[in-house]
């Protein structure tokens, strides 16, 4: 991969001398649900040699948080402001993009970018100023829309080389994503670890595509090749939130909770309050209460998932593990609410591209007490993706959870787990070659 990203960083603008009282070539401005994406452009920025400031890896925790942010911002040469609806929603960042405004405004130099993160349109102050349009790259960061970043905030124009270079890396990135998606569908975890050693400069100058396939290996159970291939990327980008989540995932999956637990729980500590974040942490608490039958931790458990379900009212995945924390926690109207609220967003139709948007229907209607509908989701939520065993496993293990505290009959019980069938198959022949 070396080679492939010199040349990337030989065509990529080298930061500027800092002058005067200059501490940071950028500060960016965000929201916390964006942290992960903000922390690839973060490795990124510190791969080309910048100076960045991001707040959790700057400010002394004793000193007070908008004093410690202004002068951050007052100690940099140019920001880059990261917009969406949820940007647009937070009266702290609305103040904070006067503030980039005015002292854009005021002579010294200094000079912010806007870049979008979802189609929602400017408005206000941002309306009238040029952004970058990231809306299709959720994943990180890359190409063409870096690259106009990168040129934009070192005042010089797009050269043809790089262009040509930033739109190999579209493409490349573009096609290896057609692939993981396809092996993952097909179950081809060899084709997918193939893929991850692939030296072009899509897989060496960004943690994308790292953790895109290992995201792949742990929906097929392939947990080993998981680890080796976040381990790779967290080695070639070590403070990518999203490689370290995986890795607590895939710990997790593997009974290791405890070390699942500490490594998710140094994310939190560092204020790492996105939703997947503390989805994840969430679970390994859950884990803990399994393993050790303390009702605390289940307590724990239902606030992590609830307090990230109230951040980010649209995210179904907490918002369902929160009602089923709350019905083993014995409050069943929480759990029919929150369960409400969830089939709310989802809605009942099965989605054949989508296996654990279907899940979680099944998920919010069992929990309804809706037992035939539940059912028939689970099975096809199941076909949906039918090689991510790892998946099926995790949701299965659920709904077993869900049923017993139901007290459902064995009737109930049989409708609902049908779709899981081949999980019994597969144990038992596992249980035959030992």
């Amino acid at each position: 991969m070396g080679s492939s990203l010199d040349k990337w960083l030989e065509l990529a603008p080298a930061p500027w001398p800092l002058e005067g009282e200059q501490k940071w070539h950028v500060f960016l401005s965000y929201r916390s649900v964006h942290r992960p994406w903000l922390l690839q452009l973060y490795d990124i920025l510190k791969h080309l040699k910048y100076e960045v400031f991001l707040d959790q890896y700057v400010l002394n925790t004793a000193a007070p948080l908008a004093l410690s942010l202004g002068e951050g911002l007052d100690g940099s040469a140019a920001a880059i402001m990261v917009w969406s609806s949820d940007y647009k929603d937070s009266e702290w960042c609305r103040k904070e993009l006067a503030t980039l405004e005015a002292k854009e405004n005021a002579g010294t130099g200094f000079r912010y970018l806007v870049t979008k993160l979802d189609r929602s349109p400017l408005t206000g102050l941002a309306a009238g100023k040029l952004w970058v349009d990231f809306s299709d790259q959720p994943e990180g960061p890359r190409g063409n829309a870096l690259l106009r970043v990168l040129y934009g905030l070192a005042k010089k124009p797009l050269p043809p080389e790089a262009v040509k270079l930033a739109t190999k890396v579209d493409e490349e990135t573009s096609e290896a994503l057609r692939d993981i998606r396809a092996g993952r569908l097909l179950g081809d975890w060899d084709r997918i670890i193939e893929l991850s050693m692939c030296d072009s400069l899509a897989w060496a100058s960004s943690p994308i595509l790292g953790c895109q396939v290992a995201d792949a290996l742990i929906a097929g159970k392939e947990y080993p090749k998981a680890i080796t291939v976040l381990n790779t990327v967290l080695g070639a980008f070590p403070k990518t939130v999203r490689a370290k989540q995986l890795l607590g995932l895939t710990l997790a999956r593997t009974k290791k909770w405890r070390e699942a637990q500490f490594l998710l729980g140094t994310l939190y500590a560092a204020g790492e309050l996105d939703t997947e974040t503390l989805g994840i942490f969430a679970r390994t608490w859950k884990d803990a209460y399994g393993a050790t039958g303390n009702r605390l931790f289940l307590f724990k458990s239902r606030d992590l998932y609830r307090q990230a379900f109230d951040a980010a009212p649209k995210d179904y995945y907490t918002g369902i593990n929160a009602a089923t924390m709350s019905l083993l926690l014995d409050e069943p109207a929480t759990a029919a609410d929150l369960a409400a609220k969830v089939a709310a967003i989802v809605g009942v139709n099965p989605d054949p591209a989508d296996y654990w948007k279907t899940a979680t229907m099944a998920e919010a209607q069992l929990l309804q007490r809706q037992i035939a509908l539940a059912g028939s989701l689970y099975a096809a939520a199941v076909i949906a993706a039918p090689a991510e065993i790892g998946s099926h496993e995790s949701t299965y293990g659920q709904a077993k959870m869900i049923l017993d505290h139901l007290k459902a009959v064995d009737d109930e019980r049989k409708l609902v787990l049908s779709g899981f069938q081949h999980l019994a198959a597969a144990s038992a022949a596992e249980a035959g070659k030992s």
